[in-house]
């Protein structure tokens, strides 16, 4: 289907920066559809019960009290929705991490929430989008893992994308 937008021209001149920036496949029509489909992955995940994943970036001074321990205590006590955590030295003080987190929105919120508000963590940003599954439980064990999860079709080692040596 097709629609008219109307906008102010200074607002439409920086619109075209953005599809500028999204490269030659991109045009107006692709960029509005991305953000369309962005704005409503998000409204899904503020949905009660919707399954989600998280990624939660934060940045933290590592010698400032006892941060460490408790970002690892509040890790370790929500195992079963922190999938992963990606940790990363800036400088001699200075750590970045992020966490992927998996559950119903709500709770990943709130562990988020637990997370950014830790003394020492000096700033992150949660980023959520939904996964359009049931909520994944760990606690129920191996047949509702093995049920959740699935199949996917990776290149031979003999393809192009694969040179033999």
């Amino acid at each position: 289907m097709r629609f008219s937008v109307a906008m102010p021209e200074d607002l439409l001149m920086r619109f075209d920066a953005l599809v500028a920036k999204r490269g030659l496949a991109k045009n107006r029509s692709e960029v509005v559809r991305d953000l369309v489909r962005e704005a409503l992955a998000e409204e899904d995940c503020a949905l009660p019960g919707e399954e989600v994943m998280g990624t939660l970036t934060i940045v933290f001074d590592h010698h400032a009290g006892d941060v460490r321990d408790k970002l690892d205590t509040i890790q370790h006590e929500f195992f079963e929705q922190i999938v992963t955590c990606l940790h990363v030295h800036l400088d001699a003080h200075t750590c970045m991490e992020v966490i992927i987190l998996r559950g119903e929105s709500a709770l990943v919120q709130s562990i988020s929430n637990i997370i950014l508000g830790t003394k020492g963590v000096t700033h992150g940003h949660l980023t959520m989008t939904t996964t359009g599954h049931e909520p994944y439980h760990a606690a129920e064990g191996a047949d509702a893992a093995r049920a959740w999860a699935h199949e996917h079709p990776h290149t031979p080692a003999s393809s192009p994308v694969y040179p033999a040596h």
